[in-house]
């Protein structure tokens, strides 16, 4: 069992060594589509990438209906393995909807051995996650 400062370090070293592993400017928030985000997750249980709309309902259903009509197209030529969550909900309760691809096998940000793992998971499925995205944007956008 770690304690909260103990875990917070831990955390803190899994993303600096994550950055300094694969120096790479990540598009993230920076999608330039409202409500419309990349993201790493990584706790003592799990690790995905995932592509989160969080807007108003309005926007949401928009973006998801253009993003389900390429729901093949992502899973054919992306990643096979994506899982699309029209109404996921966060630890806080507040609902999403997200399209998302987990690391299946046992990890833990507390756990030094399953780091590399993880990392080059990230690496590679958010790099196939951008390239989707970069080659969508424009009926993304439209």
């Amino acid at each position: 069992m770690f304690s909260k400062e103990e875990s917070r370090q831990l955390r803190h070293e899994f993303w600096t060594s994550f950055g300094k592993s694969f120096p790479r400017k990540w598009i993230l928030y920076d999608t330039k589509i409202k409500g419309f985000s990349f993201k790493f997750h990584f706790d003592t249980k799990t690790a995905l990438v995932a592509l989160d709309l969080e807007d108003d309902l309005e926007n949401r259903i928009k973006y998801w209906e253009k993003l389900q009509s390429l729901q093949s197209i992502l899973k054919s030529d992306y990643l096979p393995n994506a899982i699309f969550d029209e109404e996921y909900f966060l630890d806080n309760d507040k609902e999403i909807s997200r399209i998302y691809v987990l690391l299946e096998q046992k990890v833990s940000i507390h756990n030094k051995n399953t780091w590399r793992d993880v990392m080059e998971f990230f690496n590679t499925h958010m790099a196939l996650f951008e390239n989707f995205f970069e080659d969508y944007k424009d009926i993304l956008e439209d």
